[in-house]
């Protein structure tokens, strides 16, 4: 068992993860992150480049663990919200 899959199988990382999503929204909105299914290292490059640009994490690896759990390329897409008329929002 790697520390990566145990570190990911403990909720309490998750929700610090989630958490720290949080603070993604000071820049952009959520949905670029739900629509993305991306692996674990290429998350990695995601969060170093968004560090680059002053994103400030208070637990990376939490927040990396958190996304590659819910956003991984082996997740399904969520699907994209729709009004009442089933147009898009």
């Amino acid at each position: 068992l790697s520390v990566s899959a145990a570190f990911a199988a403990d909720p309490a990382v998750l929700e610090k993860g989630k958490a720290e999503e949080k603070r993604c929204v000071g820049c952009h909105g959520l949905r670029i992150i739900e629509v993305q299914r991306l692996s674990r290292a290429t998350w990695d490059r995601e969060l170093t480049k968004m560090a680059g640009w002053g994103a400030a994490m208070r637990d990376r690896e939490a927040l990396l663990e958190y996304l590659t759990a819910t956003y991984g390329d082996d997740k399904p897409m969520a699907p994209l919200p729709r009004s009442e008329d089933a147009s898009k929002k």
